[in-house]
């Protein structure tokens, strides 16, 4: 089994370990080996872009067509003397 000294930790952190720890009848080491375990055996999830986000919320509703206008032939670029 290796061993690792986290330098650095925020208190706030340690703090929130100590007390799930103790809520959990544990060591804060034990309690950090387990959380360091569930991190690595839960993949992280998949980042999507803001377009893929929002048509994958929306798709169960459905998709819908829009009516787009005509085009007209675009117009000659201005002459400049």
């Amino acid at each position: 089994m290796g061993s690792m000294t986290i330098r650095n930790l925020d208190d706030r952190v340690k703090e929130k370990i100590r007390v799930r720890a103790a809520k959990n009848g544990r060591s804060m080491e034990e309690e950090a080996r387990r959380l360091l375990a569930s991190a690595i055996d839960h993949p992280p999830k998949e980042e999507v872009g803001l377009g893929t986000a929002i048509r994958r919320r929306f798709a169960k509703h459905g998709g819908f067509k829009l009516e787009l206008p005509p085009r007209d032939p675009v117009r000659p670029p201005p002459k400049f003397r």
